[in-house]
């Protein structure tokens, strides 16, 4: 098995441009963490002969407002139900207000070996538009402190796009990490999701809304700056040094079975079936008091697999792989797809590497789009 994924509903105050399943109130907190536990031992048949666990991330939501025995808890349940290899990676996602020199060294103690950074930006004034819980400063002195611990091995987000982010500006967020040696960046654009604050803001017409030229421009940017200061992008949002890249999301990207707990988390058995988790709080833990866990569930089709692969494939770096198209979906199949791929080769938006379809550098900005025109329908 790849690996687990633990959905922690619970944040300080919520970003005005979020749209994941989370809370500002913390009354429910211990409810919901029995309830977790919970659910991960009554988890048995989904997957159908699970291997070692590879990883385990905590993702939210913000994991790191979970106290100490929280986690430990919660560590400990998935010990005993799972056998975890000896050289799991596992990630807590962390705000920079929640970081400290102790804190990052329990964490650690408890065998957290990667953390992924919610910065988002060093500048205050996008910080504050944001309606983040930190500024700068808190975001560089987390940074020397994960340092200082000896974590070798996380991340930090970022995000451009945004109407008040200038060219040098981000320019100056990137050069901040690569001075720092952070060896691995999620770089995001920023996007207007249906009710969330950023949305209403601009709806009724007290923010400005988003510059599809400029965060192009922006994404063109933080690619050939990351990549000149060493960076691979090996995926189209994701860039690391050489050995870094996260395990935990290459596995959902290549394919690998997990299992997600928590409202709102998502499983895949690894071949065609998906199931995801009821997105409220009061309801999971409701349900699990009844030892029933309140999830949906589908049957992937031929077409379904066949689009997820393009539209996955096509962000990484390897690209769609001819042969696993051919073995997975057969000849009529691959020679649809290929045929399909040749005005994008020939606009330069696409690439052939021996037998595998990558994008260009100016394909990437068409990235969704081109994997829709390749869509089984």
């Amino acid at each position: 098995m790849a690996g687990i994924y633990i959905h922690i509903p619970f944040c300080k105050q919520a970003c005005s441009y979020c749209n994941f399943h989370f809370s500002t109130s913390m009354k429910n907190k211990s409810d919901f963490i029995l309830a977790l536990k919970n659910e991960i031992s009554l988890q048995n048949d989904f997957i159908s002969s699970p291997e070692p666990i590879e990883t385990i991330y905590f993702g939210g939501g913000t994991p790191s407002l979970l106290t100490l025995s929280e986690i430990d808890s919660i560590l400990s349940v998935i010990q005993k139900k799972y056998t975890i290899n000896t050289d799991v990676e596992i990630t807590l996602e962390a705000n920079p207000d929640d970081i400290n020199t102790s804190t990052v060294k329990e964490w650690m103690g408890l065998g957290i070996n990667r953390l992924s950074l919610g910065v988002q930006s060093f500048v205050d004034k996008e910080l504050a538009w944001m309606n983040r819980a930190h500024n700068s400063q808190d975001s560089l002195k987390s940074i020397d402190i994960i340092l200082e611990a000896g974590i070798t091995n996380f991340s930090v987000d970022l995000i451009f796009g945004s109407p008040l982010l200038s060219d040098s500006e981000l320019e100056k967020n990137i050069r901040y990490i690569n001075e720092r040696g952070i060896p691995h960046i999620s770089c995001y654009a920023l996007t207007i999701e249906p009710k969330t604050a950023l949305h209403h803001f601009i709806q009724q017409k007290k923010g400005v809304g988003i510059d599809p030229e400029k965060q192009a421009a922006q994404f063109l940017l933080t690619m050939d700056l990351l990549n000149s200061f060493g960076y691979e992008q090996y995926e189209i949002s994701n860039y690391s040094k050489a050995g870094m890249r996260s395990k935990h999301n290459s596995s959902y990207w290549q394919g690998k079975p997990y299992l997600g707990f928590g409202p709102s988390a998502h499983s895949f058995d690894g071949k065609d079936k998906r199931r995801w988790n009821i997105a409220n709080n009061m309801t999971y833990i409701n349900e699990l008091k009844k030892h029933k866990i309140p999830f949906e569930e589908e049957v992937l089709t031929t077409a379904q697999r066949f689009n997820e692969y393009v539209m996955i494939s096509l962000r990484r770096i390897e690209g769609i792989d001819e042969d696993f198209v051919l073995k997975n979906f057969g000849s009529e199949r691959l020679t649809s797809l290929v045929s399909s791929c040749e005005t994008f080769i020939n606009n330069k938006r696409l690439e052939l590497k021996g037998s595998n379809i990558t994008l260009t550098r100016e394909g990437k900005l068409f990235a969704d789009g081109i994997a829709s025109e390749l869509f089984l329908q």
